[in-house]
């Protein structure tokens, strides 16, 4: 994925590891919870590569980590 703010991806993938495991969600439980693949989560929590989500992902994954969908795009540099 081609973007000018991959920090900012790679940021939101972390804190939602971080939420999932606090959640003690596995990747493969999260995913179930969210109807998504392992695959994407793994994708999207990897330091190593860009990987976006729709809106609607964002809001689900918030409404299953118990969190406010603000909370997860709040980036402290």
């Amino acid at each position: 994925m081609e973007t000018r703010y991959p920090e900012y991806y790679k940021m939101l993938g972390l804190k939602i590891a971080y939420y999932r495991k606090l959640r003690g969600y596995t990747q493969e439980q999260f995913a179930e919870l969210i109807e998504k693949s392992w695959s994407f989560i793994a994708q999207v929590e990897s330091t190593s590569m860009v990987r976006g989500v729709s809106l609607e992902t964002l809001f689900k994954m918030a409404e299953v980590l118990q969190v406010e969908p603000a909370k997860l795009l709040q980036f402290d540099q």
